[in-house]
């Protein structure tokens, strides 16, 4: 016998508590947790599912596939959300916990459909010259996606920074990623000024004396993810470009990759300063710009030979022939 879907979803707060106080989760984490099990919560609603068995499950990977266009790694990501919730379920000795079906549920081997993609730099140049530091949030904001974009750091990894994190006399900031992985950042002279800057007017936040978090939002607690994420998309919308991608904060960490791989930096050293446990974790981070496609293709002897030729004059090469007239 299935799970009764009614009494699947009576233990998620339950759930999350567990996964913050064992497991020391981000709040990132738990965010994502929550949206996973509430996406699949709303799914069986509307299909009138009685019970968590296989059909149900398979019907939810066609509908994340076919419906939601999700590839291959959201979906696993959402698979394993279940997975980790029946688990739970089972510790919790819920009838039936250990018949549910996302055990059984094969991991998708599919790679990413499409590289993530990066600003170019002129395109970041714009974005924070949108930035109003005339203003002490503005200041902060600064701050915060300037960090965002000069060390790689996960929106996540910005929400939880403390004032200890950071060290501007050395010049690094100790930062705690996923799986609660400690790693510590080189800062540059340009980086500690901005920082510099903002712990200069950060006296004059709400409740900034009482309170570690090194971002303070103005209502004197840390600075939300939301909040983050909000502000972003306003100076986004002031920039003058456009993209054929949706652009998030994360898009700044894709965008400090590709640029660090635009300067021949080693992917070890990429995958050390993004805290990747594997490189395979980093390939789909980097890519190369176009700028540095062209120059490749430039480099081309058959490319270099035809430059030549047509420097000397040897081709004359037009795009069409001149068009008769008609008579």
């Amino acid at each position: 016998m299935a799970v009764e879907a009614a009494k699947f979803f009576d233990h998620v707060d339950a759930f999350m508590d567990y996964r913050k106080t064992i497991y020391n989760a981000t709040e990132q984490t738990l965010k994502s947790n929550r949206i996973d099990l509430t996406l699949f919560q709303r799914f069986i609603s509307n299909q009138h599912y009685r019970g968590i068995d296989g059909p149900a499950t398979m019907a939810f990977q066609y509908h994340l596939k076919n419906d939601r266009d999700n590839v291959g790694g959201s979906i696993n990501r959402k698979i394993f959300t279940l997975r980790s919730y029946s688990h739970f379920l089972r510790l919790m000795d819920v009838p039936q916990a250990d018949q549910l079906p996302f055990y059984d549920v094969l991991k998708i081997r599919q790679g990413y459909r499409n590289r993530p993609n990066a600003l170019t730099k002129y395109q970041i140049t714009s974005l924070f010259e949108n930035i109003d530091r005339s203003t002490i949030l503005g200041i902060r904001d600064y701050a915060v996606y300037a960090l965002m974009y000069q060390t790689g750091l996960r929106i996540g990894e910005v929400h939880a920074l403390n004032l200890e994190s950071l060290d501007l006399e050395n010049r690094n900031v100790t930062v705690i990623g996923k799986g609660n992985k400690r790693r510590q950042l080189h800062l540059t002279k340009e980086m500690c000024q901005i920082l510099s800057e903002y712990l200069a007017v950060r006296p004059f936040f709400l409740n900034s004396h009482g309170i570690p978090a090194l971002f303070i939002s103005k209502k004197g607690n840390r600075l939300a993810l939301r909040t983050m994420e909000d502000n972003f998309k306003k100076i986004l919308s002031k920039a003058k470009f456009h993209t054929h991608f949706n652009v998030s904060c994360h898009t700044l960490r894709h965008s400090f990759a590709s640029h660090l791989n635009d300067n021949d930096v080693d992917i070890l050293v990429i995958q050390s300063l993004l805290g990747h446990s594997s490189t395979k974790s980093t390939e789909p981070y980097i890519h190369p710009s176009l700028e540095k496609i062209r120059e490749a293709m430039e480099k081309l002897p058959g490319v270099i030979h035809m430059k030549k030729l047509l420097k000397e004059g040897v081709l004359n090469l037009k795009f069409q022939n001149n068009r008769r007239k008609r008579e």
